[in-house]
């Protein structure tokens, strides 16, 4: 089965997405949307608290979490849009954050 790779205009809607995956897949619609809510309850499970921390769509993707650490405040910090004056930084609660890296097979897609 040869793969679709003209350019789009637009981007699909979720609609749009799964009537174009059934089409090429001959699976039916209501079973591509299973597929894709599954997909997505895999990924919660790997990146949820407590869980591993990490989630890879061979291939295309990385998702993980990095813990970004509490931030104490400080008093008369140099600002730097205007030099010469002081300001105070509030402080900040730990935090996660979630960062999506491209694996070589999708990079390679963006560059042809």
């Amino acid at each position: 089965m040869a793969a679709k790779t003209t350019a789009l205009k637009e981007a699909m809607s979720k609609t749009q997405l799964i009537a174009e995956l059934a089409d090429n897949t001959g699976i039916g619609k209501k079973e591509v949307k299973s597929v894709l809510d599954e997909l997505s309850a895999i990924v919660e499970r790997h990146i949820k608290k407590r869980a591993v921390g990490n989630f890879t769509l061979p291939g295309l993707l990385k998702v993980k979490t990095v813990k970004v650490p509490a931030r104490k405040a400080q008093k008369n910090v140099p600002n730097p849009f205007r030099p010469g004056e002081t300001m105070d930084v509030a402080a900040r609660p730990n935090s996660v954050k979630v960062r999506v890296t491209p694996l070589k097979k999708l990079k390679d897609m963006a560059a042809s």
